[in-house]
């Protein structure tokens, strides 16, 4: 199981490297000391991880690549920070506080105990947002196998072994997992801990820079939380007349909630507002280091999240773009728009490798258009088409973002309505706040509008939303610590905004901390380590193994390969639909296809010719049947001439290995 110490360490390690990184470069690019620690994580991280993965597919990434360089980013860091150069002149703008650094720090923890597991008497517990954390997967194939990563979910031969998955932020913890030691399940959860800090980190800069107060600060970690207030409507007017009303939104949450499922998603946001500030600073900075700290950080965006850095960030990068060039003198527009291509272009080269591997990995999804423009559905039955679909577009803005993010997008957006027309802003605030107010209406604009095809979900529209929500929530921050004291009704109302959203807020952290107890499930997952430790005697590291791709599925809310993902550190020849769906490049059919092939073997259905396509097709080079399946007491395995049985412990498993080309002559 994941040891919670060495997560802990993992964290340290990477949060201390990534954040000596971003604060060298923060003192080079950055205005003034307010913005240089905050903003230094994600700063530090974005850099290190776009700049490292191209450096680490040209000379392997074995442990002994991986501690130099990070040992000299280190060192370099140090260098610079230790230069008697001049720092950039302090200001009369407060400092992030300690005390909000370390409550950040705290904070953090609740997205990251989603991921670790609940021990408990007779069992272990996991939290829902852990469905999507199987990608641990990825991570502990990268450790055990180098770059490029080889698909860990599929392996057909003659097909493709690449990964159709955005994948930096899992790198970035594998390099973590490398430096430390630890494995695949603590270095996600370290990364996630990071992940929601940094992002804190990052809004309480913002907010104490452009609030100029060091209040500011907790504001962002009182607002960051608070989630949706469908539950408290819910609890008023019913579940069921509340769905007559209003559409159910899904997976279109907030901070706590999307920082818990897909903090890749949430990296990727850090990295576009990181993105859009650097560009409001190209007038005022010269030399190589800004433009190539927006190149890191571009690059970093969109190889963490497609839809963000590669849909929501260009949108916004333009738009703040011309603001930038429209603002400033003739004598600067030509060297800031040479700069910008010149940054663009070194963020498209450092990406190159992941856009043409999602290039060619498309086509053979056989998608044509990932994009498709939909408006969000808002308003539920009781409105009729076509009123219904008229109405969801003011619906929207007045009746969803407010129910979804009761206290972020009210107050946010009052504060950006402020602050963009404030003269007493000066000119680095002023075009500050314009690139944010481009990336907050770019990422709103594009979770109302646009939908992706791609997968079962609207992840461009659920995960488009996060750079939104950690601006209006800096912004929010900001105004309220620069009203002129909030008293009446007005306090009442904050308070209110608050407590909307606050038990939806307290359910998300007591499911991340106590998880979804299932007993019959848990004790079965509680003894998984002993089965995957016996198969890993068996198996090669690139060996593939197949297991039913629906073992231990009710340990989890909805289907999954879970006790492989996070345990087996082996690659899998079929792990299961929902994991497919994420990291195979195969059309939806042969998935289905696929998917019955295999619940069939492991039913005990299978036929020769499925046993064949397993050893020899599939390349499953092992094959695991436990008591939980109902290949346990019809085993094809036991009467297949592809595979023997090489262990077995009764009443709990039995391992078979796949017998030798020259065995198989003639099949």
């Amino acid at each position: 199981m994941a040891s919670t110490l060495d997560a802990g360490l993992c964290a340290l390690v990477a949060a201390t490297v990534w954040t000596l990184l971003g604060l060298a470069i923060g003192r080079r690019v950055l205005p003034d000391r307010t913005l240089v620690l905050p903003l230094a994580p994600a700063l530090g991280w974005a850099s290190f991880s776009a700049a490292a993965l191209p450096v680490f597919l040209l000379v392997g990434f074995t442990r002994a690549s991986v501690g130099a360089v990070v040992l000299a980013s280190a060192a370099a860091a140090i260098a610079v920070l230790t230069r008697s150069t001049a720092p950039p002149k302090p200001t009369a703008v407060p400092r992030v506080p300690l005390i909000a650094i370390a409550g950040a720090a705290v904070l953090a923890c609740v997205p990251a105990a989603a991921v670790m597991p609940k021990l408990y008497d007779g069992g272990v517990s996991l939290a829902v947002p852990i469905f999507d954390h199987a990608k641990v997967a990825l991570i502990d194939g990268m450790v055990r196998l180098g770059l490029p990563p080889v698909n860990p979910v599929f392996g057909e031969v003659g097909g493709t072994e690449g990964v159709s998955y955005y994948y930096l932020w899992h790198f970035s913890a594998a390099v973590a997992a490398r430096i430390t030691g630890a494995g695949g399940w603590e270095a996600d959860a370290a990364l996630t801990w990071f992940t929601a800090w940094s992002s804190l980190m990052l809004a309480m800069g913002l907010a104490v820079w452009l609030g100029k107060r060091a209040r500011t600060a907790l504001w962002v970690l009182a607002l960051a939380p608070i989630a949706s207030s469908r539950p408290v409507l819910e609890w008023m007017f019913g579940d069921e007349a509340l769905a007559l009303v209003l559409a159910r939104p899904h997976g279109l949450e907030g901070w706590l909630f999307q920082a818990s499922w897909s903090p890749q998603h949430l990296q990727s946001a850090c990295c576009a507002l990181l993105t859009m500030l650097l560009i409001a600073l190209l007038p005022y900075r010269r030399g190589f280091a800004l433009p190539l700290a927006l190149a890191f950080t571009a690059a970093a965006g969109f190889q963490s999240s497609l839809w963000i850095g590669g849909v929501v960030v260009p949108v916004a990068a333009a738009t703040a773009g011309i603001i930038v060039l429209r603002h400033a003198d003739g004598s600067t527009r030509r060297r800031i728009a040479i700069t910008a291509v010149g940054a663009a272009a070194l963020a498209v080269a450092l990406s190159s490798p992941l856009l043409v591997e999602q290039y060619r990995l498309s086509l053979l999804r056989a998608v044509t258009n990932p994009l498709a423009i939909a408006p969000l559905a808002v308003l539920g039955p009781m409105v009729a088409d076509p009123l219904r679909r008229i109405l969801d577009i003011p619906a929207f803005w007045s009746i969803f973002l407010v129910v979804q993010f009761p206290a972020v997008y009210p107050l946010g957006m009052a504060a950006l309505a402020r602050i963009v027309r404030d003269r007493e802003l000066d000119v680095a605030r002023a075009g500050a706040a314009a690139a944010l107010a481009a990336l907050a209406m770019a990422s709103v604009l594009a979770t109302w509008l646009l939908v992706s095809t791609v997968g079962q979900n609207n992840d461009l529209g659920w995960r488009a939303i996060l750079p939104g929500l950690l601006i209006l929530t800096a912004l929010a921050a900001a105004g309220l610590s620069r009203a002129p004291g909030l008293r009446g009704m007005a306090r009442i109302g904050v308070v209110v905004l608050i407590l909307l959203g606050l038990p939806h807020t307290i359910d998300i952290a007591r499911g991340n901390l106590l998880g979804l107890r299932s007993s019959e499930a848990d004790s079965a997952f509680a003894r998984s380590p002993e089965l995957w430790a016996a198969v890993r005697r068996h198996a090669a590291p690139a060996d593939r193994i197949a297991n039913n791709p629906l073992f231990l599925q009710d340990a989890t809310l909805w289907p999954a390969n879970i006790s492989w993902a996070l345990l087996a550190d082996r690659s899998s020849c079929w792990a299961g639909r929902e994991l497919a769906l994420a990291f195979a490049p195969l059309p939806s059919g042969r998935r289905t296809e696929i998917e019955a092939q295999f619940v069939r073997v492991f039913e005990g259905d299978g036929t020769p010719d499925d046993l064949h396509d397993l050893a020899w097709r599939y390349d499953c080079r092992l094959a695991v049947v436990t008591s939980r399946d109902g290949a346990w007491r019809r085993d094809p395995f036991a009467r297949s001439p592809h595979y023997l049985l090489a262990e077995g412990e009764s009443g709990r498993w039995r391992i078979y290995v796949r017998r030798g080309q020259a065995d198989a002559a003639g099949e």
